[in-house]
């Protein structure tokens, strides 16, 4: 009889320190959980920095990767201060003017078609804007020659190829994103390649050094005057008034200049239907 209720001592005893060694673990794990919480509810917001700050560097590593792969060097941060043409842009580099010329790509002069609107893509693209410049070389005019990486990590050069804003210049040029982006403007018929036969900017460069000689003369008075011409490669006229009803009949862009323009730089000649 007395072993029995040894028995059952001892296991109401090992009972209780099961139960009592329980409660302690139930205890210690809701004291866990405020402590947690109250962490949670006053680092939220640095937890959310500090969870995004590694992956935008992760992706400004990576990018830097792959343009030392490429033997490429990058700046980042450069401000455009300017943009001269849709492939030639002004940018700031420790307080000095840098002119950088596109790489792999040549957008139509101005005096062609779509050229104008070249220059609008670019400017609307990155004038004002701080963006991170991936240099190729120098040309023989001094220019740096580089790849313009926007804002949101896209690349200029492309954007201007695939809206049909420019031709892939394969002369100096074997990028294969650049062939493919043409290839794309010109199967659905984007910008410039709307045109029947759009003509190279470097054919037209060609063909106006070769004509330069035969430029008319200039009249008296018309670095003043202003006149008006379709920016058309199908035009070679200007007009004396904006209302001249050929000129209304212009599906491109109108270009409001001075008569010496157009004739220099245009080689357009004056439109005798209005002007008589």
């Amino acid at each position: 009889m007395k072993q029995y209720s040894y028995l059952v001592l001892l296991f109401l005893g090992i009972s209780a320190c099961q139960s009592d060694h329980r409660e302690g673990q139930e205890q210690f794990r809701e004291r866990q959980e405020a402590i947690l919480e109250r962490l949670n509810e006053t680092d939220s917001s640095t937890a959310y920095t500090e969870t995004e700050q590694p992956a935008i560097a992760e992706e400004e590593r990576a990018a830097t990767a792959e343009t030392e792969r490429n033997g490429q060097t990058a700046t980042s941060g450069d401000k455009v201060i300017g943009i001269k043409d849709g492939d030639t842009i002004e940018l700031l580099q420790n307080g000095q003017p840098v002119t950088v010329r596109l790489y792999g790509v040549d957008t139509p002069e101005k005096t062609q078609a779509y050229g104008q609107k070249a220059k609008q893509f670019t400017s609307d693209l990155v004038f004002d804007k701080h963006v991170r410049l991936i240099v190729e070389n120098k040309d023989r005019y001094g220019r740096t020659v580089g790849t313009i990486l926007l804002p949101d990590g896209r690349s200029l050069n492309e954007e201007l190829v695939k809206n049909g804003y420019a031709w892939h210049y394969k002369a100096y040029s074997n990028d294969k994103n650049l062939a493919n982006a043409e290839a794309d403007a010109r199967r659905f018929k984007r910008g410039l390649w709307q045109d029947a036969n759009p003509v190279a900017p470097w054919d037209y460069r060609k063909e106006k050094k070769s004509t330069g000689s035969s430029t008319a003369p200039i009249p008296a008075g018309a670095t003043k005057r202003t006149v008006y011409l379709c920016n058309s490669t199908g035009s070679g006229v200007y007009h004396l008034t904006a209302d001249c009803y050929v000129l209304k009949r212009c599906k491109e862009e109108v270009i409001k200049t001075t008569e010496a323009t157009a004739i220099r730089e245009y080689q357009r000649r004056v439109d005798k239907t209005c002007s008589r």
